[in-house]
């Protein structure tokens, strides 16, 4: 009994820290909005503020919980002395008032809340780095304000522990003893769940650095983040900058490699420039007035093959390919795994090399020479991004914007409701585009989906469709792990489909002119069993689609992936002669491998990179396996992929930008 009664008065004093913690930080946000507000935008206002602050305070409730929770196990549970809880929140207020000092500084040179520049100053001249942070940032009476702020803190803190606690409730008898422990645990554990999900119980309702970007406004975006928040998100970023082995990279075969990718084999330049130079031959149809490129969210290919056409989960797109002005290829494959992969390989024409383009210091510095912007503002057209989800997440408005777009659409942009914590509802997306059509300068559109997305939490049966029918359906397919929850996640895929096929027909009606390219930003995450093929898993449709368009603009199932999509629109619409920069080829001299971080297929054959396991693609007949040599088809593309990752590799880590050579 002992015990019980000093862990009931630990848990209550925890919680005035917890209670503490989480207050300064949300006064610390308040004050640095209030005086940073000139970096807010001129629409922004007291609602934005607010939603800015809430969100903030959910958030902080993880900073929070860290910091007690080495209380509760220190003090509470360990049982030392209670003046260790003191000495943490002691130290907890004069890290979280020192960073807040240090924020105004470093939100002026960066317009950023601790990003990778931290990461990134440990490995600069670190005395330059803190002589300038005296003579520049005035480092020395920032500090001293961070002290007397801290002393303050103190004096609250030691009155808020000093409080008496309220008494263990008398518990007579065992059972009693055991419910009242029984329900202090549970709340307990309930109280840390909600803390670590940043005020909710699941991961999908809660909020983390990733999804934090809840206002239009991006400085209030960044001040939703605590700095411990902050310091968090660029030690993430800088982890998945690190993570894996780039593979089919040589760096000692730079320009071996730049010569297998050039048109033009027989070039000796030292400069990587004229070996991605390539010309188009003349356009293929007439110049559409706007060109979409959709990303659909885990638009997978699978559900479009013959053998799941019961399902009826992909009419909308099929009935776009059955028309007389479509072309489609199954021989696709997406630049990764994950969606900002998918982003960064149409926005810079470079393929994944686990090397993170969006965390890159040089790519916010520069245009990279093979990027889609500038070539198609030379052909006239501005470039727009449209988004469903929250233009902060991965730095993806950043990107864009630094890369050469002219405008940026996140979902609060165009005051759209979020669905999950990653966003709005892709109809809402494609409404709010379709209506600034009209009287809109030629332009091209790269569109990001997200309902297909975990949490799946739309509302299928108010949709249309129809759940249990697809329920039945797939319990005749094997290997099935969870019917009930892959035929929730189908369901998104369904309306996903039918919202793309709905904007397509739309849009075409009120734009004839228009060009449309649909495929997905990855394929994986959703499968048909448990034991799929590469090539289920891993290919994602290509559909081209519009004015001028037929089904013999390209050869038959053309192999290609996502940074071969830009080259071909170029290709398709450009005047003769005109130059752009490439490392991949278009489809139109395609070279018939498609490739990603994880697998590669040819027109022949699908296979897993450093594996000996090879599949034969799903339209290829069996009386065409011996005239195949699988061993030289595997070399060939092996080599052409080396040379891609290669080039792509050397322009992450040297540079090649528009207006300059290599560095």
């Amino acid at each position: 009994m002992k015990f019980l009664k000093r862990f009931f008065d630990g848990v209550q004093r925890d919680l005035r820290l917890f209670v503490f913690v989480l207050l300064l930080l949300e006064i610390y946000r308040g004050l640095f909005i209030f005086f940073m507000s000139n970096f807010m935008s001129a629409d922004s206002g007291t609602a934005q503020i607010a939603t800015a602050m809430f969100a903030g305070l959910r958030l902080s409730l993880k900073t929070a919980g860290a910091v007690t929770l080495i209380s509760f196990v220190l003090v509470t549970i360990i049982g030392l002395s209670s003046r260790i809880r003191l000495l943490i929140g002691i130290v907890a207020s004069l890290i979280f008032s020192l960073l807040f000092m240090l924020r105004f500084p470093y939100y002026r040179a960066f317009q950023s809340t601790f990003g990778l520049e931290v990461v990134q100053g440990f490995h600069d001249d670190i005395w330059s780095i803190i002589v300038t942070m005296f003579q520049e940032y005035g480092i020395a009476w920032r500090f001293l304000v961070a002290l007397l702020l801290t002393v303050a803190c103190i004096a609250l803190l030691s009155r808020l522990l000093l409080i008496k606690s309220f008494p263990l409730p008398k518990l007579e008898g065992t059972l009693k003893t055991a419910g009242f422990v029984g329900g202090l645990v549970v709340g307990i554990f309930l109280f840390g769940l909600f803390v670590r999900f940043g005020g909710s119980f699941t991961y999908g309702s809660g909020i983390n650095w990733e999804n934090a970007g809840v206002t239009p406004d991006e400085f209030l975006n960044e001040c939703v983040l605590d700095d411990v928040q902050a310091l968090y998100r660029a030690r993430s970023m800088a982890k998945r900058m690190e993570i894996g082995e780039i593979s089919g990279v040589d760096p000692d075969k730079i320009l071996e490699s730049a010569q297998i990718v050039a048109v033009n084999k027989n070039l000796t330049e030292k400069n990587l420039a004229p070996y991605l130079e390539r010309k188009t031959k003349g356009e293929h149809i007439p110049k559409p007035r706007h060109i979409f490129i959709i990303l659909g969210e885990t638009f997978m290919q699978w559900p479009m093959l013959g053998k799941y056409d019961e399902l009826l989960l992909a009419e909308g797109i099929k009935s776009l390919i059955a028309e007389d002005k479509c072309y489609y290829s199954r021989n696709f494959m997406p630049n990764g795994d994950f969606t900002s992969t998918a982003v960064t390989g149409i926005v810079t024409g470079l393929p994944d090399v686990n090397i993170k383009v969006n965390y890159q210091a040089r790519t916010f510095e520069k245009l990279y020479i093979t990027s889609a912007a500038p070539a198609f503002k030379e052909l006239g057209y501005k470039v727009d991004f449209w988004y469903t989800g929250m233009p902060s997440w991965d730095s993806i408005a950043k990107l864009a914007l630094a890369q050469g777009f002219s405008n940026f659409y996140g979902c609060p942009d165009y005051n759209a409701p979020k669905q999950t914590t990653w966003g709005t509802k892709d109809e809402n997306l494609f409404n709010a585009l379709l209506s600034r059509l009209n009287g809109e300068p030629p332009t091209v559109h790269v569109i990001l989906t997200t309902t297909n997305h975990p949490p799946y939490n739309l509302d299928l049966a108010a949709e249309g469709f129809d759940l249990d029918a697809t329920i039945e359906k797939l319990k005749k397919f094997p290997n099935i792990d969870d019917v009930n929850q892959l035929a929730v996640e189908l369901g998104h895929y369904w309306y996903m489909d039918e919202v793309i096929t709905n904007f397509v027909r739309a849009a075409s009606e009120r734009c004839p002119e228009s060009l449309f390219v649909i495929t997905g930003d990855h394929a994986v995450r959703c499968d048909p069993s448990t034991h799929p093929t590469i090539f289920e898993h891993q290919s994602v449709p290509f559909v081209l689609y519009g004015n001028g368009v037929t089904k013999e603009i390209l050869p038959p199932d053309v192999v290609g992936d996502h940074i071969s999509i830009v080259p071909t629109l170029i290709e398709l619409i450009a005047p003769k002669d005109f130059a752009y920069y490439s490392i991949a080829p278009s489809l139109f001299e395609s070279d018939g491998v498609g490739f990603n971080n994880a697998a590669f297929l040819t027109a022949k054959v699908a296979g897993q990179i450093d594996s000996d396991v090879v599949e034969l693609l799903p339209h290829v007949a069996s009386n065409e396996l011996n005239s195949v040599n699988l061993n030289d088809e595997r070399e060939r593309a092996m080599k052409i992929i080396g040379a891609m990752r290669t080039v792509g590799w050397w322009m992450l880590t040297n540079g090649l930008f528009f207006g300059g050579s290599d560095n």
